[in-house]
């Protein structure tokens, strides 16, 4: 799953990324965002959004995306 910081709310992380990237020669860069990526192997997958809204997100400032992939044989 991805989480990230909602919109609107401060990113302070994202913001030094953003200052820092035209410093190092990397012009034309702006709404830069830091989440973080959490994988994760589950034999229920339908229990990731309450994961998500219980432990994994802060749902008052992040917005998180369940994305799944097919088990592998």
């Amino acid at each position: 799953m991805l989480v990230r910081p909602k919109s609107g709310i401060l990113d302070p992380q994202g913001k030094a990324v953003e200052r820092a990237l035209p410093a190092l020669g990397f012009d034309g860069v702006a709404n830069v965002h830091v989440g973080r990526l959490i994988e994760l192997d589950v034999d229920d997958p339908t229990d990731l959004e309450a994961m998500c809204e219980k432990l994994l997100a802060n749902p008052l400032i992040e917005e998180y995306e369940i994305q799944t992939e097919p088990a592998a044989e």
